[in-house]
């Protein structure tokens, strides 16, 4: 992900990046009778053998595996949150760690843009700078943080390459 889509997308990543630990932390899965519902509602593929018993046979193969289902969904659910969560994770940190790297005022300054909690009126006065200067240092970050992605991308690359 390069820096111009980081900026963005930051705040809804953190936001993202909150709820997947809030979902991790307090993973209960799915419930079983959930899982029951959906095991009786959906109808097997090909010929219905018709029995003469109470039980009919699709009671009984619910019965047998609706378990090893539930476990099933549980796990490839907990596996899906805690992969995305890893990534998301450490897309953002990659991206702070950046920031904070960047020469100069740029990182104060881009701190205070993905913040999002000042002004660029309140950034000019605190900076002492123009509007049209705050719009160059971004695309100065922008620039260099790029060239950190594409560092990273070389590294990557370097490495499934070897």
């Amino acid at each position: 992900m390069r820096a111009e889509m980081m900026f963005k997308e930051y705040k809804n990543m953190k936001r993202e990046l909150s709820v997947l630990e809030f979902q991790l932390r307090r993973f209960e899965g799915i419930d079983e009778e959930e899982v029951l519902e959906a095991m009786c509602f959906t109808h097997p593929v090909g010929d219905e053998r018709i029995q003469t018993s109470s039980i009919s046979d699709k009671t009984a193969k619910i019965a047998l595996s609706y378990k090893h289902v539930a476990e099933r969904e549980n796990d490839d659910w907990h596996d899906f949150l805690l992969k995305r969560y890893k990534s998301l994770y450490e897309e953002i940190t990659f991206f702070e760690h950046s920031v904070l790297e960047l020469e100069g005022v740029l990182s104060e300054v881009i701190i205070d843009l993905l913040k999002g909690e000042l002004t660029w009126e309140t950034m000019m006065k605190k900076y002492n700078v123009s509007h049209a200067m705050i719009g160059k240092y971004r695309k100065a970050a922008i620039k260099e943080l790029d060239a950190r992605y594409e560092l990273r991308d070389k590294q990557t690359e370097a490495y499934i390459l070897s």
